[in-house]
């Protein structure tokens, strides 16, 4: 982090947000640049800034050879100002900067987006931000297809008109933010036909709102508590699935003696769980950690029971490989379960109907359990249904491709797998 002498004199990099019309968004950064010894900064940055004479300037354009001179200036012990637009923490040079190393003291203004929902009057807490700024368009295109409540920072050729002639058929009410914060801002509220037909100032910043029907005449499958009228999501939930999917090949996680559950069956259990931002899972027996790194991959919090202090270190191995963050509980349930916070779903992959009554009698939304052993089904089907829960189940039996000699190839079964799913009635 740089440091900030009494004087305002800043010992690393300074990066500064301007507002849309390009005023410094605060007072207290005008002796910072009085004291800079380096100014970077976009030509319209530093046309609008008060640049000290005797600083020296870098006018942006390859971004490598402006980092390279910031890193010298850092060297130097020469105050070094990076001017940029909004809140340069949002998809901005934040990100290269802090990659580089740099020591930054940041003072953002206010976004782009965050303006945009503004003069518009939106709520934007559920929205996803994404940007079609210097990267295939097609990926911000899919978000605007898929959530009903997107931001999308524009580029040349990756604007309102692009995306607008990819959502039509979409449901889509598109809202436009051309010149934010100056006397030529103009905010328009247009179909994806027209942004499509029209030219667009750059740079603008699109809004892509899903038509929802009203609660009254909403379909009866739908969540009213997860999307409000007019698009906007309720649950703090924009996230979308981890890049590297799900249901992974037991071969991207550590295990012992096959102690892990099985793809096919593994994606039925997620599904199952329903794992997503806001919700707490428990892995009970968690073996591997698979089901619980999955969904945390999902964006869930999970909480992982394990007895084995080896299969422990495995999760914790697993978790590491796969950049997820589950917490882990070394214990025997059902004892271990006690003053555990509170689930929302829970998978119990190992333990008798001690360890099922104990998690029933939290109470959580679901319930799921992997059972190879047929006598077993019916106790846990029994138990939660006298615990209140409604009960599904099925058997799962997959053959996978195995190669012969010569060239054939054959199905080599699997292990038959019962799964249960009770839901609190």
């Amino acid at each position: 982090m740089a440091e900030v002498t009494p004087t305002g004199r800043a010992t690393g990099v300074t990066v500064v947000g301007l507002d849309a019309a390009g005023a410094p968004p605060h007072p207290a950064l005008a002796p910072v640049l009085a004291a800079a010894g380096l100014v970077v900064g976009a030509a319209r940055h530093l046309a609008s800034a008060p640049v000290p004479a005797g600083a020296d300037t870098i006018t942006l354009g390859p971004l490598a050879p402006a980092v390279r001179r910031l890193t010298d200036a850092v060297a130097a012990g020469v105050p070094a100002v990076v001017l940029a637009s909004g809140d340069p923490g949002l998809f901005g040079i934040v990100r290269r900067l802090r990659a580089a190393g740099l020591p930054l003291r940041v003072v953002p203004a206010v976004s782009s987006v965050a303006a945009a929902f503004a003069r518009a009057g939106l709520p934007w807490d559920g929205a996803a931000v994404v940007t079609a700024h210097g990267r295939d368009p097609r990926a911000a295109l899919n978000a605007c297809r898929a959530l009903p409540l997107v931001a999308v920072l524009t580029a040349p050729g990756a604007g309102a008109a692009e995306l607008g002639a990819g959502l039509v058929g979409w449901s889509r009410r598109l809202l436009v933010a051309e010149h934010l914060g100056t006397a030529a801002e103009r905010v328009r509220e247009v179909t994806a036909e027209q942004a499509a037909a029209e030219t667009w100032a750059d740079p603008h910043v699109l809004l892509s709102i899903a038509d929802t029907a009203p609660a009254d005449t909403a379909p009866a499958d739908t969540a009213p508590d997860r999307v409000a009228p007019g698009g906007m999501r309720v649950d703090n939930q924009p996230a979308a699935a981890p890049a590297g999917g799900w249901a992974l090949p037991e071969s991207r996680y550590a295990h012992r003696d096959s102690m892990i559950t099985k793809s096919e069956v593994r994606a039925l259990v997620v599904a199952r769980l329903r794992p997503r931002l806001g919700r707490l899972i428990w892995d009970v027996g968690a073996g591997s950690g698979s089901v619980g790194i999955e969904c945390a991959s999902l964006g869930a919090a999970v909480l992982a029971v394990e007895r084995d202090t080896g299969s422990a270190a495995t999760i914790r191995a697993n978790a590491a490989a796969h950049a997820v963050d589950v917490r882990l509980v070394i214990g025997r349930a059902p004892e271990a379960l006690t003053g555990l916070p509170e689930p929302d779903a829970v998978f119990v992959g190992g333990g008798g109907v001690d360890v099922l009554a104990a998690v029933t009698a939290r109470r959580p939304e679901r319930v799921v359990l992997t059972l190879a052993a047929l006598d077993r089904v019916a106790p846990a089907v029994g138990l939660l249904r006298t615990a209140g829960y409604t009960v599904e189940g099925c058997q799962l039996s997959a053959a996978r491709l195995a190669d012969l000699p010569g060239g054939s190839i054959r199905l080599a079964a699997t292990n038959p797998v019962v799964v249960l799913t009770g839901e609190r009635q």
